[in-house]
């Protein structure tokens, strides 16, 4: 079987989503204790709004091949499901990735806007998974941008193959495209969340969440 065909067709594509779809399910139904509390609610919304500020009126670092450099717009999401959740974390990001998509250019098809916006940023909160392990602040981020550069991945792998530039192929160009801008600001952030002032901050935070 000629996979790369498969998977580039309607039918693997759908695939892809079905198989996407059912492991957010699961992991809804694992956690399906967890509940949304008002508290929740109003902290993911506040890191939902920090984080659509630093996405679309700061200043970025747009790169010469494509995607850009935001200051710190996946911390404020991760946050979300390192403070409160995995459960949580999942929902937050979900919900930013619908707010973005009504502010973005860059919607084409039913299933590309899936994995582009809520499958995208919803994959930050997988990101919680690792919120109580050693080193967990930066482990969990590293995870969760991991999964967000999966979801980025299939998309342009899926839908913009006909814009990959001569000398690569479309999975190449598809891991240079996403994973340059991803990886870029995701070492920036894990520096600064390394800090001692900001893990620091960030601990407080989640301490006081919890004693809430």
């Amino acid at each position: 079987m000629d996979y790369e065909q498969f998977f580039s067709s309607i039918p693997g594509q759908l695939l892809c989503v079905g198989i996407i779809i059912l492991f957010f399910a699961a992991i809804f139904f694992m956690t399906r204790k967890e509940k949304l509390s008002a508290k929740a609610i109003t902290m993911s919304a506040i890191l939902i709004a920090l984080a659509f500020v630093s996405n679309n009126f700061l200043p970025r670092w747009r790169l010469p091949n494509g995607g850009s450099v935001t200051l710190f717009s996946m911390l404020f999401l991760y946050l979300i499901g390192y403070t409160m959740g995995l459960k949580v974390g999942i929902i937050g990001g979900m919900a930013y990735g619908v707010l973005d998509l009504l502010f973005s250019a860059s919607a084409y098809y039913p299933l590309q806007i899936l994995l582009d916006f809520p499958f995208a940023f919803g994959a930050l909160g997988l990101g919680a998974l690792l919120r109580d392990k050693k080193f967990g602040l930066q482990g969990g981020y590293i995870l969760g941008a991991f999964m967000r550069f999966v979801m980025s991945f299939l998309s342009g792998y899926f839908f913009f193959a006909e814009y990959t530039p001569e000398g690569y192929s479309p999975v190449m160009w598809a891991i240079v495209y996403n994973g340059t801008y991803i990886l870029i600001e995701g070492i920036i952030t894990l520096i600064v969340m390394s800090l001692k002032p900001v893990s620091t901050a960030i601990a407080r935070m989640r301490k006081s969440y919890e004693k809430l």
